[in-house]
């Protein structure tokens, strides 16, 4: 059986409508979906095809530890 992995996402909601979707752990892994749960789907076959890259090409899979999500507000 697979050795299972843990990756931080965040979902960005879209102005137009839907979601952009991105895995700051593999710089260049994003996505985007309509509903979330279609983003998580997206961006989980995203990651997996990401890692698969990285096997193939001998690299090292990054790991990141827990994700710390916060808001900065701003005077506007």
């Amino acid at each position: 059986m697979a050795e299972s992995r843990s990756f931080p996402v965040v979902l960005i909601p879209q102005a137009e409508g839907g979601y952009f979707v991105q895995c700051p752990t593999l710089p260049g892994c994003f996505s985007q979906g309509e509903t979330v749960e279609e983003c998580l789907a997206n961006i989980r076959e995203a990651i997996e095809l990401a890692v698969d890259d990285l096997t193939a090409q001998g690299q090292p899979i990054p790991s990141a530890g827990p994700a710390i999500i916060t808001e900065v507000t701003i005077a506007a």
